[in-house]
């Protein structure tokens, strides 16, 4: 990941393919990675990473898996199949489950990036569902389980980069969204930072949705970001 374009995800939140082409077609020049997540996964399936590599991208495949470990395990080796670059699975699996999937995943050029604390939980959210302690101490701990398990990459909010690159080391892959630049509407995103201060921070990749598709130039957003990157990556 050596350039501002290789380092920035941009999210195909769409539901159809005709639409995700199109952004597609629009970004390549500036983004290297596109995110196929939920939405657009279970309306048209893997003909959404098809499209994706059709454009000589990467595909991040941000399904989220958390079940039973036989599962996790099985639905990460049909995305190795797919030749996915990216799949997000849940650190609060647990342990054998990681451990599934890290297995399903070895000797593949898919690297697996486990899901800490969402970048929409803060702290008030977090005792609701019986996590005690800031968003910061959660990810740690969810950080060092994963690692553990043999998963070397991670998903953080900008607020916890610092910290779990001690715990992943600089082998590790870290994923950041709730990426905005100055200036930005933080959306439903509590725990946010700009793309100089993530790379400044640790992170490796930005996930960048809504600064550029509401653009009114989403080609120009894009570009400004990679280059905001890259010149922070110098």
């Amino acid at each position: 990941m050596r350039s501002g374009r290789e380092r920035l995800v941009f999210p195909l939140d769409v539901e159809d393919l005709a639409e995700a082409r199109l952004w597609i077609a629009r970004l390549r020049d500036h983004v290297g990675v596109f995110k196929v997540g939920l939405e657009l996964f279970t309306a048209i399936g893997p003909d959404a990473v098809r499209a994706v590599h059709d454009a000589d991208a990467a595909c991040f495949l941000d399904l989220k898996l958390h079940d039973i470990p036989a599962t996790m395990a099985g639905a990460t080796a049909s995305a190795v199949r797919l030749g996915v670059r990216y799949l997000t699975v849940h650190a609060a699996a647990g342990p054998a489950a990681l451990r599934a999937v890290a297995g399903a995943a070895a000797n593949s050029g898919t690297t697996l990036l486990a899901v800490t604390v969402l970048t929409s939980l803060d702290r008030g959210e977090l005792d609701a569902i019986g996590m005690r302690g800031e968003p910061a101490e959660a990810a740690a701990r969810l950080a060092g389980v994963a690692r553990d398990a043999g998963v070397r990459g991670l998903v953080c909010s900008p607020h916890e980069v610092a910290t779990l690159r001690g715990v992943i080391g600089e082998g590790g892959v870290i994923v950041v969204p709730g990426v905005r630049p100055a200036g930005a509407d933080a959306g439903d995103q509590r725990r946010i930072a700009t793309p100089s201060d993530a790379i400044a921070a640790g992170a490796d990749l930005l996930v960048v949705g809504r600064p550029i598709r509401n653009a009114p130039d989403p080609e120009g957003a894009a570009r400004a970001i990679a280059s905001e990157i890259e010149a922070a990556i110098r």
